[in-house]
């Protein structure tokens, strides 16, 4: 009998900041078996609480460009004056093994990630219910100058204007609701037949049996 194997995905969530996606990846990864995260390298300083090479390898600009005249990165971002980018080995490797990746990356990132791998990408965009609540959810963070701040909510507008790009879009009004829905999504792309490594052989065996 032929086995049926899977070949992994990259599952991409985007939203302006203060949106709410970092806290879905991490209830997803926290819920879900199979699935890991993309691990961005950034030329941006360490914010308090993070660890390197948990949350992000922290880079300097010389480092992060090295790696891209190595074509060493997926996708890469300028955003709010620091440099993001996707490592590639790792994220090939993971695929092959028919383990999924979760990305938490703006639309840029997204964009460059559909034209290396558009097969293997599902993309959600997560919205706030309302502009008071993103403001509300940037103020309680206290990591950002109020300069900083006033600018990530000038940029919303910019990013969420992106949504009709993803393949899903969900409203983040309440988070149990928002994980279940992505969770669905993630369920439903597993099991697309494009990704049914042996599927072919699997039912000409099963023919010939009957």
């Amino acid at each position: 009998m032929v086995e049926i194997k899977r070949r992994g995905l990259m599952l991409v969530l985007s939203s302006p900041s203060g949106a709410g996606k970092t806290t879905i990846a991490n209830e997803l990864l926290a819920r879900e078996e199979k699935l890991g995260i993309s691990v961005s390298v950034t030329t941006r300083a360490t914010r308090p609480g993070e660890v390197d090479g948990k949350d992000y390898f922290f880079v300097t600009n010389e480092e992060f460009q090295r790696l891209l005249e190595n074509d060493q990165l997926l996708e890469h971002a300028r955003v709010f004056g620091h440099h993001y980018g996707t490592p590639k080995e790792h994220v090939l490797s993971t695929l092959k093994a028919g383990n999924d990746i979760i990305f938490d990356i703006d639309w840029q990132g997204t964009q460059q990630l559909s034209q290396f791998a558009r097969d293997d990408l599902v993309s959600v965009f997560v919205l706030p219910p309302d502009a008071k609540s993103l403001e509300k959810r940037l103020r309680k963070r206290a990591q950002d100058s109020e300069h900083v701040m006033n600018h990530r909510m000038e940029q919303a507008a910019n990013e969420i204007s992106h949504w009709p790009e993803y393949d899903y879009v969900i409203v983040n009004k309440d988070l149990e609701a928002s994980v279940l829905q992505v969770q669905k999504i993630l369920h439903s792309e597993r099991m697309r037949r494009r990704r049914q490594i042996g599927l072919f052989d699997f039912v000409n065996d099963l023919r010939k049996g009957l």
